[in-house]
């Protein structure tokens, strides 16, 4: 790093900081999320959002999680335009040749780390920031990047990166650094199994509302209890995992929860993220802690109907084969892991018939933002792997989000 660069650093590094003062709040308790905690379930609340926050708050919460998306609500409602105005003249005064872009990019991470300390102040608890979806192929940024939101709170931030050949890869080196990682934007068992032995992160997602909608979209099925087959199979490998690897420690996340039906069925998880709302229809669905029990190793039939030609699609989801584990175990045996770049990896898989990463061009990524976090599934063939596709469509959407909350930014540049 140049003395110019490191002079940036250290003044963004400033501007970021806070320290954190006070003790963590009283709040009441709530028998039912007394019980998921009996049940080995560890809830967090899904926003960036500090009023939100506040009024939802309850003893048994452990975390925070935000996202592009959410830091974007935030930042849209204008809490965070005094924050800009400053750290746009203070980055200024000590790097005033930066082109627009890098000056967006340093601004974004400033109030990234803002939003999220402004939940550590309020609950002292640890809260998940997320990197500029920019960085996700990019695997040198991704550990820069990762690393300066450690460094800005260490006892807090749990830094969240996005499922890509890049992101397997940089995991494992910050995870080899202690630096806590919330590998986010997955899908499927398979995705997270292969997390877990390469990367060993904190903690994997499935975001499994969203698998759940992707079916009834698509005109294939009721979709119900479609995302939650995924997250409990995921969850039972994790456990499978865990107790014959004691170097494996990854956690699994239920993201992308729709409501309290869904916080209840799914007790017994690792970690649950729960958006205010779904929190308030739990805590008010008027059922009794003793209604409450694990359906981990349940045997799901999910709501798809089995004569659709694109069902088959979706097995891939909740299915760790042989052959997969056969392939992860090739892939870690490979004297050149900790080398691989992304494209590497991406090659990698293709040589072992592993279709986790399809080659998406410039059109097909444009076509991917215009239909959302849903795909039209008849719109993409079926070598396009499920979850890859779904994993892209959510890095896309937060693309969107988070080049709004840059365009706020232009505004004050």
């Amino acid at each position: 790093m140049t003395t110019v660069s490191q002079k940036l650093d250290d003044a963004i590094h400033q501007l970021a900081y806070e320290k954190i003062e006070g003790a963590k709040p009283a709040a009441e308790s709530s028998e039912l999320l007394q019980k998921l905690n009996t049940l080995g379930t560890e809830l967090w609340i899904d926003t960036g959002d500090l009023e939100k926050a506040r009024s939802t708050w309850k003893n048994e919460l452990a975390a925070l999680t935000t996202n592009n998306t959410l830091a974007n609500q935030v930042v849209q409602s204008g809490v965070m335009d005094k924050t800009i105005k400053e750290t746009v003249e203070q980055i200024r005064k000590v790097a005033g040749d930066l082109s627009q872009e890098e000056l967006v990019t340093e601004i974004g991470f400033v109030i990234n780390c803002k939003i999220a300390l402004r939940l550590v102040q309020a609950f002292k608890v640890k809260v998940s920031v997320e990197l500029h979806p920019a960085m996700s192929r990019d695997m040198e940024r991704t550990l820069s990047y990762a690393r300066r939101y450690y460094k800005v709170c260490p006892e807090y931030f749990i830094v969240k990166i996005p499922l890509t050949p890049e992101g397997f890869l940089a995991v494992r080196k910050l995870r080899q650094e202690k630096i806590p990682i919330n590998y986010t934007l997955g899908f499927s068992a398979r995705q997270n199994y292969l997390a877990a032995r390469l990367s060993n992160p904190n903690y994997v997602n499935v975001f499994l509302g969203r698998l759940n909608q992707v079916v009834i979209d698509n005109s294939l099925g009721s979709g119900d209890m479609v995302g939650e087959k995924v997250t409990l199979a995921t969850q039972q490998a994790l456990l499978d995992l865990r107790k014959n690897d004691t170097s494996v420690t990854t956690k699994l996340i239920g993201a992308s929860i729709r409501n309290g039906e869904q916080v209840a069925y799914l007790a017994g998880l690792d970690v649950q993220t729960i958006p205010p709302a779904a929190m308030e229809d739990y805590l008010n669905s008027g059922k009794s802690p003793n209604d409450i029990k694990s359906n981990i190793g349940e045997n799901i039939t999910p709501g798809i109907d089995s004569g659709n030609s694109a069902a088959s699609r979706f097995s891939t989801l909740w299915e760790v084969p042989d052959a997969f584990k056969k392939f992860v175990d090739a892939l870690l045996s490979d004297g050149g892991v900790d080398q691989m770049t992304g494209p590497q990896l991406e090659g990698y898989c293709k040589q072992h018939g592993v279709d986790l990463f399809h080659a998406f061009s410039k059109d097909d990524l444009g076509k991917i933002t215009e239909h959302g976090k849903i795909p039209k599934l008849g719109e993409w063939p079926e070598t396009i792997a499920l979850d890859d596709l779904m994993t892209h469509s959510a890095l896309q959407s937060f693309a969107k989000d988070q080049q709004a909350l840059d365009e706020r930014i232009r505004s004050f540049i």
